[in-house]
């Protein structure tokens, strides 16, 4: 496979546990690497039979990002690291984020886990001349009016990987972004499971259907590569 080859190489993917960190995680395990994942249940068992969630072949471990202590005491069991894919995220749905604990869950995890998991691993990316990728969403760039902490967070993650690829592209380490669309997950139920929500937004996708994890990672994959440097 070439460029896309990573064999020897490891990979973390934080919020790998399900989702689109899943589907993301299993585009590298495919192409040869070794794939750690960090999720918020106990442990890999925890998952057994969660929609969108397949742990095989992969490395679990239990950090939840919400909570700085366990990002910062987390010993990890690896040495190198070549690849960071930050693809943490929660939202609080029924007006939960106007509220003042709803508004800090959700910026704590999408927004301010990012830089305390990016910190973390600086130098151990920099010394294999690795590569971040940052998995934002489209509410970064558009008004979500049921979710304002969920979009604050986005264009939040938005603007730190602009910035963050700007202040350690000197260190050696590649950061780019990913900003996917509506992607069929558990997070996006309440649009996914109710036909009028669902017809009203596929009216606004040309290609006319739902994204999904798979998606996800190939370009996850190429961002990740040569071929992208």
């Amino acid at each position: 496979m070439g460029e896309l080859d990573f064999t020897g190489k490891t990979v973390l993917v934080v919020g790998g546990s399900s989702g689109i960190g899943n589907g993301i995680a299993h585009g590298f395990r495919e192409r040869g690497a070794q794939v750690h994942v960090w999720g918020t249940r106990a442990d890999a068992g925890a998952y057994a039979g969660v929609e969108g969630s397949d742990l095989s072949g992969l490395t679990y471990a239990k950090v939840d990002v919400g909570e700085r202590a366990e990002i910062a005491g987390h010993i990890p069991p690896f040495a190198a690291l070549d690849v960071l894919i930050l693809c943490q995220g929660t939202v609080v749905y029924r007006r939960g984020e106007f509220e003042p604990e709803g508004w800090d869950k959700v910026m704590a995890v999408n927004l301010d886990s990012l830089m305390a998991c990016a910190m973390k691993f600086h130098d151990t990316l920099a010394a294999r001349r690795g590569s971040i990728v940052i998995v934002s969403s489209v509410s970064g760039f558009q008004a979500n009016r049921g979710n304002p902490a969920y979009a604050a967070s986005k264009a939040g993650a938005v603007s730190l990987t602009k910035t963050l690829g700007q202040a350690w592209a000197g260190d050696g380490i590649r950061v780019n972004g990913l900003a996917p669309g509506l992607v069929d997950t558990k997070l996006t139920k309440v649009t996914t499971e109710h036909p009028d929500r669902l017809r009203g937004a596929m009216r606004s996708i040309p290609v006319g259907r739902l994204g999904e994890p798979s998606d996800m990672a190939g370009a996850a994959v190429f961002l990740a590569s040569p071929l992208a440097s």
